[in-house]
């Protein structure tokens, strides 16, 4: 029996499905043509923005020189694939939670909303190797379905259980190539239909040495095609 799809997976397809009907599809308002800017020329550098702001947690071997539970703040981070879902993170070797990594092959990605953005900057700036950094922003460790070592934190509105595929020495950094075996949201931002809501979960984004609150919902994959219908009932009245 063909397993039933999601409910984001199904809304997308019918919304697709609205969009390419030409009999269900009316004409709509041609969007302004954006205006050429002149551009300066800059110094090569990682300028992609904005970018996730992602609290990792890992813990070492029992075994090893770093056992504890440790947790790193990082930017570099993001989706390289879908089948199977597939992320990627960079840490310098010179990080305590790098060996940690290297040790048992797991981590766990905990988004960042606005409560915990204190908690999150704290942990970009000081060492595992001088403080246990679970107590002091008093962040609780928790057990996550499928990671032998890696603990979730258990304040963070979504995380996501990565297993260690490949490691790429790059330059300053290391790349973790990792796939996600699980993932566990927070209650409230799962609906009636079982529909994960991250719109209502105030993530915090990174911006050239920043933090920034994701603010207005404008638009959803596909929108600038959508039948008049499916906009109205995606965007309310935002869709006017």
């Amino acid at each position: 029996m063909a397993q039933k799809k999601p409910a984001a997976e199904r809304d997308l397809a019918r919304d697709a499905q609205h969009s390419t009907n030409p009999k269900k599809r009316r004409s709509r308002p041609v969007p302004a043509t954006p205006v050429a800017r002149p551009k300066a020329a800059l110094s090569p550098g990682t300028l992609l923005s904005p970018v996730p702001v992602a609290l990792v947690s890992c813990r070492g071997l029992p075994t090893g020189e770093r056992p504890g539970a440790n947790l790193i703040t990082i930017a570099w981070a993001g989706t390289i694939c879908s089948e199977p879902p597939m992320v990627s993170i960079s840490i310098r070797p010179s990080r305590h939670s790098h060996q940690q990594i290297m040790e048992t092959r797991e981590f766990v990605i905990n988004l960042v909303d606005h409560a915990l953005l204190q908690a999150t900057d704290f942990c970009g700036v000081k060492s595992g190797r001088d403080v246990d950094k679970f107590a002091a922003c008093s962040l609780t460790p928790v057990k996550m379905a499928t990671m032998d070592y890696a603990p979730a934190v258990a304040q963070s509105p979504l995380c996501l259980a990565c297993q260690v595929r490949q490691v790429i020495r790059l330059g300053s950094h290391d790349c973790f190539l990792a796939e996600i075996t699980a993932v566990e949201a927070a209650q409230d931002l799962v609906n009636k239909k079982d529909r994960l809501c991250l719109d209502k979960a105030d993530l915090i984004a990174y911006l050239h040495g920043d933090y920034h609150r994701l603010g207005e919902r404008v638009g959803f994959f596909g929108f600038s095609v959508a039948a008049p219908s499916v906009l109205a009932r995606r965007m309310g009245p935002a869709a006017r």
